[in-house]
């Protein structure tokens, strides 16, 4: 995000463009090439959810790097100007000068990650291979059984337990998250 925001490169445009597209491909066309990279990597099925947590960690999400590009062209150049006459080469101007002004942006990211992700319901069903590995998005579907009629209490009280992790990390970030989205949007 840093490298769009900032630099201007050969084949700049171009990039940016291809990234922009990615935002249009559904994630639905990626899941057979994943799924055959995963298996041969023997990650399928594995006991620490590789698939799942792997690609989470390296920030693949097109939306977040755009939403990082956005919010890093509305800090104003001259900070980094101001560290470049420190003598701050360009990656210690991001370490310590940009990054720590992206907290809000960041943290922003990683909790709607972590919302995607505690609420994906393809992504296990593909990747984990016992039941008892499901989390609680495809447990709550399994506890439903339209043939025999739904245990209402069961899926309500499993509900509850599936959204209390969300609603624990979004009230400990709350403050960062509402401070990033309006930031983002905001130019001033």
């Amino acid at each position: 995000a840093y490298g769009f925001a900032r630099f201007k490169f050969k084949g700049h445009d171009f990039l940016f463009t291809c990234m922009m597209a990615m935002l249009f491909l559904p994630q639905v066309v990626l899941n057979v090439p994943q799924y055959i990279m995963f298996n041969k990597f023997g990650w399928v099925g594995s006991k620490l959810y590789l698939p799942l947590i792997v690609p989470t960690l390296f920030a693949t999400e097109t939306y977040f790097i755009f939403m990082l590009i956005q919010f890093l062209r509305n800090i104003p150049k001259e900070m980094e100007e101001a560290a470049a006459i420190d003598g701050c080469n360009s990656f210690t101007t991001l370490i310590k000068v940009i990054v720590p002004m992206l907290m809000p942006a960041i943290v922003s990211c990683a909790l709607f990650k972590f919302m995607w992700s505690s609420n994906d319901f393809m992504g296990p069903l593909l990747y984990v291979n016992t039941p008892a590995k499901y989390p609680a998005t495809i447990f709550v579907k399994l506890s439903m059984d339209a043939d025999t009629g739904f245990n209402w209490n069961r899926v309500l009280a499993i509900s509850l337990i599936s959204i209390l992790p969300n609603i624990c990390v979004f009230f400990a970030a709350q403050n960062q998250f509402v401070e990033g989205i309006s930031a983002g949007g905001v130019k001033g």
